[in-house]
């Protein structure tokens, strides 16, 4: 249980700098060309992953990471 809330935490804190900091991965990653095109510009996307990130991670945080794979995957198996 504490290594699922530390895990959840972490991917927080993560996805907050993706938010956050998103020319920073930037420069780190480079920029996108599935990006550029979708998004407009790969800061976009970034902050968008970043978004996801923490969304997983508030999810891992409350333990409903299961109860929401098991939607998908009963929603796309239909």
């Amino acid at each position: 249980m504490l290594g699922r809330i530390i895990l959840g935490l972490i991917l927080c804190v993560v996805g907050y700098f993706f938010v956050w900091k998103p020319l920073t991965f930037l420069d780190l990653i480079g920029p996108i060309p599935f990006a550029e095109k979708w998004f407009g510009n790969s800061v976009s996307f970034y902050k968008f992953v970043g978004v996801f990130i923490i969304m997983i991670g508030f999810l891992a945080i409350t333990n409903l990471h299961g109860r929401v794979l098991e939607w998908l995957v009963g929603f796309i198996a239909r």
